[in-house]
């Protein structure tokens, strides 16, 4: 099988707050929820030659939080490990805009 770049799926709010709902009730008060990374980088990762897609990995970074590392995919299913690789995403909380169904 190989990427083609449309791999994916849209869901409803519903679904989706159902699913953000689950997760923050296995955490603790305060741990973060969500993360969030600025347009011009996510296209920089899209805009190589070779990208089809970003591969998200869970992680924890150095102060031991959850966050996610993104690289891109080629259309083989290989990580584009000698491109652009992104962290440092923000953290919610304390930043995470208005409550809405997927945070609250």
């Amino acid at each position: 099988m190989s990427f083609n770049g449309n791999e994916g799926e849209f869901i409803t709010l519903r679904e989706g707050s159902e699913m953000t709902k689950r997760y923050r009730n296995t955490i603790q008060p305060g741990e973060v929820i969500g993360v969030f990374m600025g347009k011009e980088k996510i296209q920089a990762i899209l805009d190589q030659s070779e990208c089809k897609g970003i591969r998200f990995y869970f992680a924890k970074n150095e102060r031991n939080e959850n966050t996610l590392v993104l690289v891109g995919a080629d259309t083989n299913e290989n990580d584009l490990v000698s491109g652009l690789i992104a962290e440092h995403l923000i953290p919610e909380p304390p930043r995470g805009g208005n409550s809405n169904d997927l945070n609250s």
